[in-house]
């Protein structure tokens, strides 16, 4: 699976900084409920502040949120054999997914597995929000597969857990 064909996007939530002006997340927040309210698209206002938001310079400091998922990204990547590999942010921070699927695609890659750092069912990010993004870019690029790693085999999901548990000696008794 070392083919450049071959790609992964880990896609996160995304946080907002610390240092980015709150009555702008206040507006961008209103403009988006009266937007969904509405069902119309996005003003080019709202646009404009997400923009903003999502391309704000960003420290472990101010987005430590950001700098937690590129710690997590940087210990996947190697497992991934050489296969072209981005991270991409649900809300936030850029690049949405939209963005680094295009990225990939132009970059010659026609294979691209997306999975979510959000385990749990009934998400509205993981279950519709995402989908929603990859059916698009399926529209957009039928040439390319695009897969989403979705839902979580929640056994397994529960095992990870377990282990970390374990990990901090906690004692764990069955019946």
């Amino acid at each position: 699976m070392s083919e450049k064909n071959q790609g992964v996007i880990l896609v996160g939530h995304g946080g907002l900084p610390k240092d980015f002006p709150r009555e702008m997340v206040s507006k961008l927040m209103r403009l988006e409920g009266q937007r969904r309210q509405s069902g119309s698209g996005p003003t080019k206002e709202e646009m404009e502040i997400d923009r903003s938001l999502r391309t704000w310079p960003r420290t472990a400091d101010t987005d430590p949120y950001q700098a937690g998922l590129g710690r997590l990204a940087a210990h996947l990547s190697p497992l991934l054999d050489g296969m072209a590999f981005k991270v991409a942010y649900n809300e936030f921070c850029a690049p949405n997914l939209t963005e680094a699927i295009d990225a990939m695609i132009e970059e010659g890659v026609n294979s691209i597995v997306v999975i979510s750092t959000m385990f749990t069912p009934g998400g509205s990010h993981s279950e519709i929000e995402i989908p929603e993004e990859i059916a698009a870019a399926c529209e957009k690029h039928p040439e390319v597969s695009i897969r989403y790693a979705w839902p979580f085999d929640l056994g397994k999901v529960a095992e990870l857990l377990m282990e970390q548990i374990k990990s901090f000696e906690v004692e764990v008794k069955s019946c």
